[in-house]
């Protein structure tokens, strides 16, 4: 596959929205389905999550300045939080549409055509999905991985409208359009919701997952040569990038050259390991720490769910 910048990714998924809301428009005005609009509600949703997402991955990218001496990287989290709003946006106009069409009903037509433009609208989404979260992962970034899972939950809501229309069309209840048009727009809010929990927990400064932690301390592990010590390693997250800081507890007699010469080696291999930008503490190590060292916790060559806590 192409290699994709997370710039060049998300121009992608603005074309393929334009594309999509075409298609599902075109779906809604032949057949008249509230299902093929809440349908098409999203994908305007698409949009101008995606648009939103560009411009925030291309600040979060500006390199650190005297008034952001630790990048710009937050910035996808605003991308992040936008995107869950707007689909709470259109959950609610979903259920809207769909309580009129319960009241008011409304014969279906042309089901064919609007269904096979749904589809191919959905085909769209699934190859752009793939595409957004292969990047974001590689990239580390937010943003894309929250537009890849928006797209999907998009394509999963388009199978349920056509689920839906088929069964309305075949079985002649027409309440079922409106009523898996309902479904879809609690199924986005679930998205939605999912979508805000991770953009304010970046903003809070989450820590990083357990396996990156563990990562690192195996790195301190194996470049520690004895009597060396390692202590209170805190980790944090933002945007793409990594933070960490820990305690390098080395001997008094040791010259300052040694020792900074151990921490440098120290954070550029942790750089290596999971692109983690490492700070190091020295201190004199007759002067013991008060809590478990990185080895005293790690024993037995793994991290314990209470080590992983401890460390943050």
């Amino acid at each position: 596959m192409r290699t994709f910048t997370p710039q060049q990714a998300l121009q992608l998924s603005i074309a393929a929205a334009v594309v999509t809301i075409a298609l599902k428009t075109g779906a809604w005005w032949l057949t008249g389905s509230v299902g093929y609009l809440s349908d098409a509600a999203e994908s305007i949703v698409n949009l101008i999550g995606a648009s939103f997402a560009l411009a925030m991955v291309s600040y979060a990218r500006i390199p650190a300045d005297d008034d952001h001496q630790y990048g710009h990287g937050k910035a996808e989290y605003f991308s992040a939080a936008l995107e869950g709003a707007m689909i709470f946006v259109a959950a609610a106009v979903i259920l809207y549409f769909a309580a009129e069409r319960l009241i008011h009903p409304k014969e279906l037509g042309h089901l064919g055509t609007g269904t096979a433009l749904s589809i191919a609208a959905s085909v769209v989404n699934f190859m752009v999905a793939r595409v957004l979260l292969q990047v974001g992962r590689a990239h580390r970034s937010l943003a894309l991985e929250a537009d890849s899972r928006h797209l999907m939950t998009d394509v999963w809501t388009t199978a349920g409208v056509v689920v839906g229309v088929a069964l309305a069309s075949a079985t002649g209840q027409g309440w079922l359009d409106p009523a898996i048009a309902g479904a879809v727009a609690i199924n986005i809010l679930r998205e939605g919701w999912h979508l805000m929990h991770r953009s304010v927990g970046g903003l809070m400064d989450r820590a990083q997952d357990e396996d990156d932690v563990a990562r690192i301390e195996r790195v301190l592990r194996e470049l520690a040569p004895a009597p060396c010590r390692f202590a209170n390693l805190k980790t944090r997250v933002s945007g793409p990038a990594r933070f960490a800081h820990v305690d390098l507890w080395v001997p008094g007699s040791w010259s300052v050259a040694r020792a900074h010469a151990l921490a440098d080696e120290i954070e550029e291999a942790v750089h290596r390991c999971n692109g983690t930008r490492l700070t190091t503490h020295v201190e004199p190590i007759e002067e013991q720490p008060t809590g478990p060292s990185v080895d005293e916790r790690a024993a037995g060559g793994r991290t314990t769910p209470t080590a992983a806590r401890e460390s943050r």
